[in-house]
């Protein structure tokens, strides 16, 4: 019997268009391969040109448009010549939160055939996984300003940290892990932030003896960042805090072969609400409309929304097209090659009907 899922498509600004067409063209074929499911799919055109129509990006019923859909496929979103970011990125973080999408999973891993920008790191050196708390943290809007625009001018911004946030997401960490290396490492800040890292730290002391078969431990964000340079291929799976996990996702983008080919989900475990795909890379308005954009980490996005809804076959059949695609050579121009977004896009199709025959 053939399974219906409701797929929310927002393609977003910027080159977020281009790349979900290509993620879509994927999807139909995989569909059509697989003949179990089937996607329904409600395209929502929200983002800048929605802004200029209406004047703000998403209607004042976003989230109830979204919260019957088993997914959410998303472009990416911005275009800051026009809008200030903390306008165009609200409505993601009201999603995250009201969601609860609280696990946001980036893997990095360098594929067969592209190198890193890391002298003499191979496939295999560069695999792991960043999982950033998404609720909380340094992102909750805690704060204001005083005295606007004058001299004595003052800035409040205050993260707030829970002992049951910190928790899930370790716990769903070592659960990863348990599945991959067997090993975590937490991102802190406790000798600097004592209050909210010393929490984290304490957090993970009374967890892991609940999992001996995870070897864990505890670094400060900033010489994790250095470690994950000098040394990728001693990293697992990785836990931080909104802020933190951000940061380390951006540089795990680009020692796995650039932000192009870096997918994410935004997570919610339990799935008592839908959960939400997108690549990494933001809406990149320097090169919009340009069809030069790679889809890739839009794709594998795709992919991994498919391992959520319980598809793990359709989902490794598109990893295993980009591989294959990569493999033969297939390069967009942030990798190398000569490829535009679409060729790209129909190169992996191709891949997907090979292996299919």
């Amino acid at each position: 019997m053939t399974k219906t899922l409701a797929i929310a498509v927002y393609p977003g600004d910027g080159i977020g268009p281009e790349v979900i067409a290509e993620a879509l063209k994927v999807l139909d074929r995989v569909q059509a391969l697989e003949g179990s499911f089937q996607l329904a799919l409600t395209m929502l055109p929200w983002g800048v040109d929605y802004w200029k129509q209406h004047g703000r990006v998403v209607p004042d019923n976003f989230l109830d448009v979204l919260r019957p859909c088993d997914a959410i496929l998303l472009g990416a979103v911005g275009w800051p010549a026009l809008i200030p970011d903390s306008e165009t990125l609200a409505p993601l973080v009201t999603i995250r939160q009201s969601f609860d999408q609280y696990a946001c999973v980036r893997p990095a891993r360098l594929l067969p055939g592209l190198a890193s920008v890391l002298a003499g790191k191979q496939p295999g050196d560069i695999d792991f996984v960043v999982i950033r708390e998404n609720s909380e943290g340094e992102y909750v809007d805690n704060g204001g300003r005083l005295r606007r625009g004058t001299p004595d001018e003052v800035a409040v911004q205050t993260a707030l940290h829970t002992r049951r946030g910190i928790e899930r997401i370790l716990r769903y960490g070592f659960d990863l892990a348990r599945r991959r290396r067997h090993t975590l490492t937490m991102a802190t800040k406790s000798n600097a932030q004592r209050h909210a890292y010393g929490l984290w730290d304490e957090v993970l002391e009374q967890l892991a003896p609940e999992y001996p078969d995870v070897a864990s431990d505890r670094q400060h964000c900033d010489a994790l960042l250095m470690n994950l340079v000098r040394w990728p291929e001693r990293f697992d799976v990785i836990v931080a805090s909104n802020l933190f996990g951000d940061l380390l996702t951006d540089l795990g983008g680009v020692l796995s072969g650039g932000l192009g080919l870096a997918p994410s989900t935004n997570t919610n475990p339990e799935l008592r609400f839908p959960s939400m795909f997108e690549p990494v890379h933001g809406s990149a308005p320097d090169i919009a409309g340009q069809g030069i954009a790679n889809p890739i980490a839009a794709i594998l996005s795709a992919s991994m929304m498919l391992d959520h809804l319980n598809l793990p076959s359709a989902a490794e059949r598109i990893r295993t097209a980009v591989e294959t695609a990569l493999a033969e050579g297939a390069r967009t121009r942030d990798l190398g090659g000569t490829l535009r977004t679409s060729e790209m896009g129909d190169a992996i199709v191709r891949c997907l009907d090979s292996a299919g025959k």
